[in-house]
Parts: structure tokens; C-alpha cells; sequence
């Protein structure tokens, strides 16, 4: 059937098979027997050496416990053109690396006025992917998955403003036990 179906799209368009799927849209895939690995492993070793990372010291965490990261109405301004491309290099990342999401989007708030303390925390991320380079998404190929979903809503939580803020954990997979509620 899939030697079929590639007769029929050579026929109408101009394209050619190459095999098996390695890179799409900048994603790497590797599949193996057992399942699919999504990573961006390339990508993140071109983003390390464009903001000059790539010789950066390793941390375990994306975002510092207790970070406080506010507005920063007193500190020194940053270059508002270099925080967003890293910003957006790091946006694109997410696609593979859902463990950098939170500490993305909540610096990419401070992309109009940013000050130093966002581009340290910028860095830190930076500093976390080089020390996890390989990370990705691992699809398995059993067809037995469960979506977990798990939020937290902190009504009026929001230090700046008093605005309720929530989050969120979505496990999409098999499951080794269930939560009861």
C-alpha cells in the first residue's frame, strides 16, 4: 500500500522518495522498532553557537527555585532585539522540549522593556539545554495511551497585578498507575 500510494504522488507531483523521514521542519526523527523519537538536537547545538553558549557550564534546572521574576522597573536595560531573537530560537524549541515551555513564555512577557535579570534568566535556559542536548519526545508505538491531565489554579496569584494565573501538566502515554482524585 505505501509502495502504491508513492507510485501515485510521483505520478502527480515532482518529488521523490528518500526512505524513512529523518528531519521535518527542523524536527530530527529517529524511528526505531519500538516507537518514534522527536528531538532537536541539531538545533539546539546552532542556537547555543549563535548566542555564544555553546562553551556555557551546565545547570539541572531551566528556571532558579523561587526565581521572582517581575517586570524589573529599576534594573539595567538589554539589548530588546538580541532578548527576542533568543526568545524566539527558544519558542521554536518547544516543539521537541515541553520542559523548557514555562520558563519560555513567561520571559517572552518581558520582551517590550527587558532588563538584565531576564537575560540572566534567558542564559539559564540556555545553560540547561547544553547540558541536555539529546532530550526529546518518545512516541511508542503501543497503542494503549492514557491522557493525564493535572492543573493548578492560584486565584489572584499574580504578584504584579493580582491576576489569577493557572498551570498545567498534560502526561500523554502509557500510564504505570492512576491518580485517583
Amino acid at each position: 500500500m505505501c509502495k502504491e500510494f508513492e507510485r501515485v504522488m510521483q505520478e502527480k507531483f515532482e518529488m521523490s522518495a528518500k526512505g524513512e523521514m529523518n528531519f521535518f521542519l527542523g524536527l530530527q526523527v529517529h524511528q526505531f522498532e519500538k516507537g518514534i523519537f522527536i528531538y532537536q538536537t541539531k538545533y539546539v547545538g546552532d542556537i547555543l553557537k549563535r548566542f555564544q553558549m555553546e562553551d556555557s557550564k551546565p545547570v539541572g534546572t531551566p528556571l532558579a527555585q523561587n526565581h521572582g521574576i517581575t517586570p524589573d522597573g529599576t534594573g539595567e536595560h538589554v539589548e530588546p532585539s538580541l532578548y527576542r531573537a533568543m526568545i524566539r530560537s527558544l519558542m521554536y524549541l518547544t516543539a521537541s522540549r515541553p520542559d523548557i515551555m514555562y520558563p519560555t513564555c513567561l520571559l517572552a512577557r518581558y520582551q517590550c522593556n527587558p532588563k538584565v535579570s531576564h537575560m540572566m534568566a534567558v542564559k539559564r535556559i540556555f545553560h540547561y539545554l547544553k547540558g541536555c542536548l539529546d532530550t526529546g519526545l518518545w512516541y511508542p508505538k503501543d497503542d494503549n495511551f492514557d491522557l493525564i491531565a493535572f492543573s493548578d489554579y492560584d486565584h489572584g496569584g499574580c504578584k504584579i497585578d493580582a491576576k489569577s494565573i493557572s498551570a498545567g501538566c498534560l502526561f500523554f502515554g502509557k500510564s504505570c498507575s492512576h491518580v485517583a482524585m
